[in-house]
């Protein structure tokens, strides 16, 4: 399993047509260039990758975005037309997402639904993370299934294995949801235990010290399915689960 900011960022191409590419991302490797970083991105190595479609015309739009910390699949328009369609597909909930999550604690539930609303926590009450989210009522509607597919048992605690379905696409919205109802996510700094401990990284880095306190170096999120109808027919494509949290069910 790799342990830190170390990480592989190479990405893979599960399936590629003539309108979109669909990517295997792993984690840390984030998406588009932030805060000024000069860093590997997921939309720098595509922009070499589709050299020949943009010299002719194409602008590749990343549909599905992902957390720089979470695995798998990511859907990329390669033309503005291709975008325009994908984007709609989104907004009109006619696409099957599904992620698999590693998380703390055995659910008393085969299956539930947290229907809740999401907010940017900053503008309810006092937060030292700008992008942190929480639950609360003036937030906007928010909905993810969730079904578990096993627990586990180990000297560092009881871990499940849980299938997310989310109906609706809020910022962060699968980590807040299993948050709230106290599964949070194995090694999310930002959800999973208080806010130190996200400053902290920020701050210090990885550390030997917060690989105890984590357990793993990124949270335990993978983007595993995608469905979606596209020119008359229905596409869908499966991502494997990623090493290291595979890793963490086999050794931890």
């Amino acid at each position: 399993m790799n342990d830190g900011p170390e990480a592989i960022l190479e990405f893979s191409i599960i399936d590629e047509s003539p309108d979109y590419i669909v990517i295997s991302k792993p984690a840390p490797l984030i998406v588009h260039p932030s805060n000024g970083r000069v860093e590997p991105t997921l939309l720098g190595g595509l922009e070499g990758l589709l050299a020949y479609e943009i010299a002719n015309g194409g602008k590749p739009a990343i549909i599905t975005r992902l957390d720089r910390e979470t695995s798998g699949l990511v859907l990329v328009a390669k033309h503005t037309a291709a975008a325009r369609e994908l984007a709609m597909t989104l907004q009109y909930r006619e696409a099957e997402k599904e992620y698999t999550a590693i998380v703390h604690g055995w659910p008393d539930w085969d299956e539930t639904e947290v229907n809740q609303p999401i907010i940017r926590q900053g503008l309810v009450q006092s937060s030292a993370i700008w992008l942190k989210r929480m639950v609360h009522e003036r937030g906007r509607p928010s909905l993810t299934r969730f079904e578990v597919r096993h627990c586990w048992e180990n000297a560092h605690g009881r871990f499940a294995e849980i299938i997310c379905l989310p109906v609706t696409g809020r910022t962060h919205q699968i980590r807040v949801h299993l948050s709230h109802v106290g599964h949070p996510l194995v090694g999310d700094k930002i959800y999973g235990s208080d806010e130190s401990t996200f400053l902290d990284f920020i701050e210090h880095g990885w550390t030997p010290q917060m690989r105890e306190r984590m357990l793993m170096p990124r949270q335990a999120l993978h983007a595993a399915r995608l469905k979606l109808p596209w020119n008359d027919v229905t596409v869908e494509w499966q991502c494997p689960l990623a090493q290291d949290m595979c890793g963490f069910m086999i050794s931890v």
